[in-house]
C-alpha cells in the first residue's frame, strides 16, 4: 500500500502512463542518434554480439582461466532482458564501434546473463545461484549492467546502466590501463578526454528545486517529503538532455512535487549541510558520495538515508519509474528496482 492517499492515484496512472505509445501499437522504436533515442521498451529480444561467450558452461574460475589463457586482463559479466532499450542501445551504438570493440575483446571476455534467467552459475568462490538470484545478489537495478573482475577474480568496477560511447570508452581504459588502482573513475575523467559540452558555464536551473541555503540535515526530524539531490555540472550535455524531456514531462513533473529537491554544481564550493548534518562543499560531498557521471540523481527517504541513485543514463521512462519506485517505497518490499517493476506492476 502507499502511505499516502493523494499519492495513490497518481502512482495507479503509471500502469498506463509506462507503457509507451510505441510498444503498445507494436511498433519497434528507431535506434538513431545517441542524444536521441527512446528508452521506451522495445518490442523484441536484445541481439548481443557473437563475441559475446554463449559457449561459457557458467563456472566462472574456468572462464576466468580461460580468458587468462587467451592473454585477456579479466572477465566481464553482462546483465541484461529483453525490451531493454538501454541495452539496445549498448549493442547496437558501442557494441558496433570499431575502436570500443577492438579494445573490449583484446582487455575481457564477456559472459552474458539474463537477470531472469534460470541457469546455475558457479560463482568464483564455488557458490552456486541461478542467474536471476546472482541478479538480486550483485544489486542489478538497471539493465545493462556490465561487473568488471581482474585476474584475481577482483571486483574492480560496476556499470550500473548505460553509458555513451564516448564515457565507455573512458571506462575501459580507465580499467584496462590499471588507473584505478590508484585514483577513481571520476578523477580519472577529469584528465580524460571531456563529454560533449555546450558553452552555457550555469546550470540548467530546475524551477522546482529549492534555492540556497541547502540544509538537508535530517538528524532531529524526518523530513515531509523523500528528499532528491540532483548533482550536475555546467556545459554538461547529458544534464542539458535530462532538463529538456525527463524533467519536464508533465507526468514527471507531478511526482516530482511530491520530493524535497535540490539542485547542486557538484564541481562547486557552494555550501551544504547534509542529511548527517555535516558542513562540505557540495565539491566535497560529491566526492564522499563517489559521484562520477553528471547528472547524478541520489534519493534519499525523509530520515536522511540514501536508498537509490541513478548515475548513468537516464530519459523519461527510467526516471518517471525511479520516481515512483521512491515514492511508493519499493525499495522496502522488493530486492531491486527491476523486481518492483516486475511484481508491482510497472513491469511495462
Amino acid at each position: 500500500m502507499f502511505r499516502s492517499r493523494i499519492l495513490t492515484p497518481l502512482l495507479l496512472l503509471l500502469l498506463q502512463a509506462l507503457m509507451p505509445p510505441a510498444l503498445a501499437a507494436g511498433s519497434p522504436v528507431g535506434s538513431g542518434p545517441i542524444e536521441d533515442f527512446s528508452d521506451a521498451p522495445v518490442a523484441r529480444e536484445i541481439i548481443h554480439p557473437d563475441w559475446f561467450r554463449d559457449d561459457s558452461f557458467l563456472n566462472l574460475s574456468e572462464d576466468l582461466q580461460q580468458a587468462l589463457q587467451g592473454g585477456k586482463q579479466g572477465l566481464v559479466l553482462y546483465f541484461g532482458q529483453a525490451n531493454c532499450a538501454y541495452c539496445k542501445q549498448l549493442m547496437e551504438v558501442n557494441f558496433r564501434d570499431p575502436e570500443i570493440v577492438a579494445y573490449f575483446r583484446d582487455h575481457w571476455d564477456i559472459i552474458p546473463l539474463g537477470i531472469w534467467g534460470s541457469r546455475t552459475v558457479t560463482l568464483l568462490d564455488g557458490e552456486q545461484l541461478s542467474e536471476n538470484a546472482l541478479a538480486i545478489f550483485e544489486e542489478t537495478q538497471f539493465t545493462p549492467s556490465l561487473i568488471f573482475y581482474d585476474a584475481q577474480g577482483r571486483q574492480i568496477y560496476r556499470m550500473r546502466g548505460y553509458y555513451p560511447p564516448y564515457r565507455f570508452m573512458a571506462l575501459l581504459r580507465y580499467l584496462g590501463e590499471g588507473f584505478y588502482r590508484k585514483e577513481r573513475f571520476s578523477e580519472y575523467l577529469q584528465r580524460a578526454d571531456p563529454p560533449p559540452r555546450f558553452e552555457d558555464d550555469d546550470l540548467n536551473e530546475f524551477d522546482l528545486a529549492l534555492p540556497a541555503p541547502h540544509i538537508l540535515d535530517r538528524r532531529v526530524a524526518a523530513g515531509q517529503k523523500p528528499l532528491l539531490v540532483l548533482f550536475e555540472e555546467p556545459r554538461c550535455q547529458a544534464c542539458d538532455q535530462l532538463h529538456t524531456r525527463p524533467l519536464q514531462d508533465p507526468g514527471n513533473r507531478r511526482l516530482l512535487q511530491h520530493f524535497e529537491i535540490h539542485q547542486l554544481d557538484g564541481r562547486s564550493d557552494t555550501p551544504v549541510i547534509t542529511p548527517e548534518g555535516r558542513r562540505l562543499t557540495a565539491r566535497e560531498w560529491a566526492r564522499q558520495l563517489g559521484i562520477h557521471y553528471y547528472p547524478t540523481l541520489v534519493f534519499f527517504d525523509e530520515r536522511g538515508r540514501e536508498v537509490f541513485r541513478i548515475d548513468s543514463v537516464a530519459k523519461l521512462y527510467r526516471v518517471r519509474g525511479v520516481l515512483a519506485y521512491v515514492l511508493d517505497r519499493g525499495y522496502e518490499k522488493y530486492p531491486t528496482y527491476q523486481r518492483w517493476r516486475r511484481y508491482a506492476g510497472f513491469a511495462r
